[in-house]
């Protein structure tokens, strides 16, 4: 990994009512090429700390830096143009759009032809290529994950930000899913990933934090979170044998 950070997030308080903030002091950084994984209970603060990067929130203080460029406060788009995307848990694709047409949609800064890239994305999500021409409505929920996160992938960000891509999926299509990610992260992006299913993304994260009441409790290698007992007791809900 490089020594210099791509994103870091340096003490940033953030909410979504004015002297009532979500994120009390949060701390945290992605490294090039990297899977970090950001966990914690219901409430800690994990979507609105992606909200707060991505543009969507602006923080109330702190700083929050980009590829070495001040970013905190532009507008979503404004990141975008900077190669950072972000896929949220619900409303994430077109329903009325096919496939194809989705991910048309996703390069709409880009200039030029997209086609080489929208071949790139086909031949890693070959269900999609399959189907290219259905409508986005009439998948199934892993699909529509993956046709965001390919959407995304369509403007060929640095950092991708993913919150919650297995929520509500059936334990295939989760795996399904998480083998996805990993196979995005292969290709040399970084990837900031929100995420409930803690066991799963810790395993193969290169590192995470853990977020509990608006703050970066714990932070170190994914398989040592997931191995920490402190970490798997208060938040994995298991209990160290006694």
């Amino acid at each position: 990994m490089s020594t210099a950070p791509l994103l870091t997030v340096e003490s940033v308080y953030a909410g979504y009512i004015q002297d009532l903030d979500i994120l009390q002091g949060v701390n945290f950084r992605v490294y090039p090429g990297e899977i970090v994984v950001v966990v914690g209970p219901n409430g800690a603060g994990k979507s609105t700390l992606a909200k707060a990067i991505f543009g969507l929130l602006t923080p109330h203080s702190g700083r929050i830096h980009f590829r070495n460029e001040d970013i905190t406060g532009l507008k979503s788009d404004q990141i975008v143009q900077r190669g950072m995307c972000y896929v949220p848990q619900i409303a994430n694709v077109f329903p009325s759009l096919t496939i194809e047409e989705n991910l048309e949609m996703g390069a709409f800064t880009r200039s030029g032809s997209v086609q080489n890239l929208k071949q790139k994305i086909f031949d890693a999500f070959p269900r999609l290529a399959e189907r290219r021409r259905q409508r986005a409505g009439t998948l199934s929920g892993g699909e529509r994950q993956m046709l965001a996160m390919g959407r995304a992938l369509m403007l060929d960000p640095e950092l991708l930000i993913l919150d919650e891509p297995s929520a509500a999926l059936s334990p295939i299509l989760v795996n399904d899913v998480f083998e996805r990610i990993r196979q995005i992260n292969q290709m040399g992006m970084a990837i900031m990933l929100v995420e409930q299913n803690a066991r799963k993304a810790l395993a193969m994260a290169h590192r995470g934090y853990v977020l509990d009441t608006g703050r970066d409790r714990i932070e170190g290698p994914g398989p040592e979170l997931l191995n920490n007992p402190r970490v798997s007791e208060l938040y994995l809900g298991v209990r160290p044998a006694s």
